[in-house]
């Protein structure tokens, strides 16, 4: 992928709590974790790191530095207000506003579609943990960029209790399951354009593991699992198909159902590699107008 020089802002959605309590477990913050995946799609990209819920956000350069802002899942609710929450929403507009090009996953996608007017809360069919299933292309979603390259249908790491529950005004819902209507989403607000999804195409399969072990509580209390043993099991499978072991790769693929679109890393990534493309254009043709200015 030619994306030689694309400087990308990638925010931290959780708190210094949820941040430490991540990185505890899994070894990593989720802007770091972020900041590796986009290193492995686009090994010249420069990712400056953000932890926005703080007071003091560390931006050293205006947002106009950067060619593109992802904002993370994270441990927060929208509903729960506070600073950490609003500071986001700030971060958010002002990025939109400036037309900067967004990419946002889970909380990253509820937080865009709040700061343009639509509606998120407790999702009323429940939560998804684990994996959000059978994921389908809307109409308009079938030749959108974000999705280019998925199939008629799959599957994508996923753990949320909150969705989008109201699109903001002017917003194209781009894919959709039976858990929820709004799985991916464009929206345009101010200058900015926004993609976004409710699962986590950024996350690994060691730390989808590592996630579900954090929150293996609410997966029994959600009903998913009979007891934390089960949910540990689960999440060493998981695991496991992270590992070079290829017959126990087989063995629990079969077993989870885990088919090449969870699997295989790129297709997994399937969005985050469409973001960095459509960044990539976007930087090219603000070259190309310079150039013409210039002349």
């Amino acid at each position: 992928m030619t994306n030689a020089m694309l400087r990308l802002l990638i925010a931290d959605g959780n708190d210094r709590d949820g941040r430490a309590k991540r990185e505890a477990a899994i070894g990593s913050t989720t802007s770091q974790a972020f900041a590796a995946v986009v290193g492995d799609l686009a090994p010249e990209a420069a990712c400056t790191l953000l932890n926005p819920a703080d007071a003091v956000a560390g931006i050293e350069a205006g947002l106009d530095a950067y060619d593109g802002l992802v904002l993370t899942g994270s441990t927060l609710r929208l509903a729960e207000g506070g600073p950490a929450v609003e500071r986001q929403l700030d971060l958010m507009r002002a990025a939109l506003e400036a037309g900067l090009p967004v990419f946002g996953s889970c909380w990253g996608m509820q937080v865009a579609a709040a700061v343009a007017g639509g509606e998120v809360g407790k999702n009323p069919r429940g939560p998804e943990y684990g994996l959000a299933r059978r994921l389908a292309a809307s109409g308009a979603g079938a030749a959108h960029p974000l999705l280019a390259g998925r199939g008629h249908a799959w599957d994508a790491p996923a753990i949320h209790l909150d969705a989008v529950l109201g699109i903001p005004p002017g917003a194209r819902v781009l894919a959709a399951n039976a858990v929820l209507d709004v799985q991916a989403i464009e929206i345009r607000y101010g200058r900015g354009l926004f993609w976004g999804t409710q699962y986590h195409p950024e996350t690994d399969l060691d730390e989808l593991a590592a996630m579900l072990r954090l929150t293996a509580d609410d997966v029994v209390a959600a009903g998913f699992a009979a007891d934390l043993s089960a949910v540990g099991t689960y999440a060493d499978q998981i695991a496991e198909l992270a590992g070079d072991d290829e017959a126990v790769r087989r063995h629990h693929a079969w077993h989870l159902g885990f088919g090449p679109d969870v699997l295989e890393a790129e297709q997994r990534r399937r969005e985050i590699g469409n973001f960095l493309k459509h960044l990539a254009m976007v930087r090219s043709h603000k070259g190309r107008e310079r150039d013409r200015v210039a002349r």
